[in-house]
Parts: C-alpha cells; sequence; structure tokens
C-alpha cells in the first residue's frame, strides 16, 4: 500500500534535519545561566534537607521544664465565658498497680495542676523538639480539636463548640461563632500586645517553641477581642509548681559591743528565706541571744528586725535581718 501523502512529509523532513545540530534561539548564553544556577542551588537544597530537624529533634528536650499559660473562652446562649482550667494532675495511681494510670502522661509528660499552666517536661521523644504540638497536651486530657468542633470529655464538663451549630450570643444578638487559637511567644507580653499569631485550621500542630508562651483557644465571633488567660498574670509563680522553688540565705555578721563596764556583748543572727510558688513564702530567722558579763554588772542584748526584698528566679521573697543593740545595767 502506497504511503499517504502526510507520512511522506514527515519522511521528507527527516530526511533535511540530518546531519544539523540543535540550536537555542538567542545563543548559548541562556543554557549557560541554567547551568550555572541548578549548580548553585542543588548542593543548597542537599544541605538544606540533610541539616532539616527530624522528628523529635530540638527544643525542649527532655532536660528541659517549661511552662505555658493556656485558656479556653467560649460563646453559647449565655454569652462569653472563660471556662474553668482543667482539672487532674494526671499522676493519680492506679490502686491496684500503685503506678500512674495515666499511659499517656507517662509516654510525654505532658500535664497540668489544675491551675491553667501547661508543664511540659518530656519523659520521651514524643513530646521533644519537632514533636512538641499543642495536640498532645489536649490530647493526655482527652480533649478533641478540629478545625471547626471543640470537644471536651465528661469529667472535663462535656461541652460541644461546633460551628454552625452551637448557639453563640454575642452583644445581645445571636451571632455566627468560628474557633481560633490565640499565641502569645511570653507571657510578658500579654497585657500590652495582642497575640503573636492566630490560627484557624491546623491549630493542633502548632508548636510550643519556648518557655513561657500562652495558648487561648476561642469559639467565638470574629470581632470578638483577643483575651488572655488569667495564668498568664502570673505564669513565672505558677510555674513552680513542681516543686522547683528558690531558696535564699543570708546571714549577717557578729556585733561586738562594749559597754561602760568592759562588758562585751556577742550576738550573731541568721535568717534563711524559701520561697515555693503556689505555696506561698516562709521565712525562718534565727538569732542568737546574745550574753554579757562584766565585774560589776551584766548587760542585757535586744534585737530588733529589718526587712529586705529580694527577687529571686521564682518569685519574690523576703528575707528578715536581726539588728542586734545592747544596753548596760547600772
Amino acid at each position: 500500500m502506497a504511503p499517504s501523502s502526510s507520512a511522506s512529509k514527515v519522511a521528507k523532513l527527516a530526511q533535511k534535519g540530518k546531519g544539523k545540530k540543535v540550536r537555542f534561539q538567542g545563543g548559548t548564553l541562556f543554557p549557560l545561566i541554567i547551568v550555572a544556577v541548578l549548580a548553585v542551588l542543588l548542593p543548597l537544597v542537599v544541605y538544606a534537607r540533610q541539616s532539616r530537624p527530624g522528628a523529635g529533634e530540638g527544643a525542649p528536650t527532655i532536660n528541659d521544664h517549661w511552662h505555658a499559660a493556656y485558656g479556653f473562652e467560649v460563646c453559647d446562649k449565655n454569652g462569653l465565658e472563660t471556662l474553668p482550667v482543667l482539672t487532674g494532675a494526671l499522676e493519680e495511681k492506679d490502686p491496684v498497680t500503685n503506678q500512674i494510670a495515666s499511659t499517656k502522661f507517662l509516654r510525654t509528660g505532658v500535664h497540668s495542676h489544675g491551675d491553667g499552666v501547661i508543664h511540659w517536661h518530656p519523659y520521651s521523644g514524643a513530646s521533644t523538639g519537632t514533636n512538641a504540638k499543642i495536640s498532645i497536651f489536649l490530647n493526655n486530657y482527652g480533649i478533641t480539636l478540629s478545625n471547626t468542633k471543640l470537644t471536651f470529655p465528661a469529667n472535663q464538663g462535656g461541652g460541644v463548640y461546633e460551628e454552625g451549630k452551637s448557639t453563640c450570643v454575642y452583644k445581645g444578638k445571636t451571632e455566627k461563632a468560628s474557633l481560633k487559637l490565640w499565641v502569645w511567644n511570653n507571657y510578658s507580653e500579654v497585657k500590652t500586645n495582642g497575640p503573636d499569631a492566630t490560627y484557624i485550621t491546623n491549630m493542633t500542630n502548632v508548636r510550643i517553641r519556648n518557655d513561657g508562651m500562652v495558648f487561648m483557644f476561642a469559639f467565638v465571633p470574629d470581632d470578638a477581642p483577643p483575651k488572655y488567660p488569667d495564668s498568664a498574670s502570673n505564669l513565672k509563680q505558677l510555674g513552680a509548681a513542681d516543686g522547683s522553688g528558690a531558696v535564699t540565705t543570708d546571714t549577717t555578721p557578729t556585733t561586738v559591743a562594749t559597754n561602760g563596764t568592759g562588758a562585751t556583748v556577742g550576738t550573731g543572727a541568721t535568717s534563711s528565706t524559701v520561697a515555693t510558688a503556689g505555696t506561698g513564702v516562709t521565712s525562718s530567722t534565727v538569732a542568737p541571744s546574745g550574753t554579757a558579763t562584766s565585774g560589776t554588772g551584766s548587760a542585757g542584748a535586744t534585737s530588733s528586725s529589718s526587712a529586705t526584698t529580694v527577687k529571686t528566679s521564682s518569685s519574690t521573697a523576703t528575707t528578715v535581718k536581726a539588728a542586734v543593740t545592747t544596753s548596760s545595767s547600772p
């Protein structure tokens, strides 16, 4: 069968193209630029992939003990309200095995003390570095959060807040409410600055990147102003609930006084202050009584105290110093 006209044209074109070189329009400059760019970028891409932290790498580490303030603000038929903080420290023991019952806490080391503070001290790589996501805290307490729905378990009030279904009355009117997460990078900013970030999707993937962060989960109308949790105001003090108190010790030098009859009074005052956040400041002062002897009489010692404020890493403690005065008897 004779070939078609189109096949003949293809054959002729192929015959004409034999032995000819293909050239880029504009000469060889453009392909040289492409090669140079690839030569620079490819090593950078390889380096970036190799240096990217793996799962669980980075801070916080198992040696860290971080604290973050958290809260829940919701809008329901009664208007805006801040929900009570979560209950349970997750350190409760099983009465049969006498072991901590919460396997989630044993795996992650993430919990609270019913004070509106997240204590993040990882027990394993499950909650370190890139794995340190806010979902761990929520899951440990049985709370589920999606882009459109927030659900609490029965032991935490059992509330359900869902976009398009839950009723929200705001400023006397029924409004649409949506879920969002307000985040401050440091608790010291909440009174002067708005949130550093607002998340409306993938909220459970938000990471805890540093000590002192603030998280407020909100189901509110879009025009409701951001609100920070009350625990953010005294996060520094509340964060010591796991026993990280501050200890200050002050010792005054011995005072020697001589009266007119040659009586000598020796006394020293030592005070120690132990400040434990969450329980208050306890101070104790020990002032050894002075004694005096002379050939004709005795001198008595009286003591008075003055207070000095000492700021420590976790709280402010007041240390009492004893001052000694002497008098002589006729």
